[in-house]
């Protein structure tokens, strides 16, 4: 279960995240920095215990329009081997010490714990709390899409999702798994084409509550 420490962190999250959005091709507000506030999310946990795993959505209010934009990110004790174009930066943690942070869709933890998540084998924790499920956080499957382990090929950014080809165990062949980049609200059935999705909550203007569709997974 995520254990979830009240302290300090140096830069905090959102610094972090500032620096790096920018240089996002999903990234909206182009002629100005970000003015970012976190708006939600979830967590999964990593069976070994090592790596952080977050699903953070945070709203800018930089452009004519607020966005809100889904970043997973991951926590990791020491630097990832073969990762330096996914590091978004390191940050000081008041109890673990430095930790490195990665974008999430190019760490292979979180994308096994996310299709795990999807399957069925994983349960969303409360981004905030230490050891609690969250059962706003769910999941959607129709059809046979495979088992784990789960076998990860290339990670591709585009402008409103990062896209990772995925193949599962006893499958005849790959499958998309779609991070959803920016964040819009959505509770209909499955899109044409998927074959399932994870949905959850983030705040909206005001005192409202919004819910859409953090991943898909599709047939390429």
């Amino acid at each position: 279960m995520s254990i979830i420490h009240r302290t300090m962190l140096a830069p905090t999250k959102l610094e972090l995240l500032t620096s790096w959005l920018p240089s996002r091709p999903w990234y909206a507000a182009e002629a100005a920095p970000p003015r970012l506030t976190k708006a939600g999310g979830f967590r999964l946990d990593d069976p070994e215990g090592e790596v952080g795993l977050e699903f953070m959505a945070a709203t800018d209010d930089a452009g004519d329009e607020a966005v809100t934009y889904h970043v997973p990110l991951t926590y990791r004790s020491a630097p990832l081997p073969g990762a330096d174009a996914a590091l978004i930066g390191t940050t000081q943690h008041g109890v673990l010490g430095k930790r490195w942070v990665y974008d999430g869709p190019r760490d292979p933890v979180l994308v096994t714990q996310l299709y795990a998540f999807l399957v069925g084998e994983a349960e969303p924790q409360a981004q905030s709390i230490s050891d609690t499920v969250d059962p706003s956080v769910t999941r959607s499957i129709t059809g046979h899409v495979g088992t784990l382990p789960v076998e990860i090929g290339d990670v591709t950014d585009r402008q409103g999702s990062t896209d990772i080809i995925v193949r599962p165990a006893a499958t005849p062949g790959p499958l998309m798994l779609r991070v959803n980049r920016t964040l819009r609200p959505n509770t209909a059935g499955l899109v044409t084409g998927s074959l399932g999705h994870v949905t959850a909550e983030w705040a909206g203007p005001g005192a409202s509550r919004l819910r859409g569709r953090f991943a898909v997974l599709r047939v390429p």
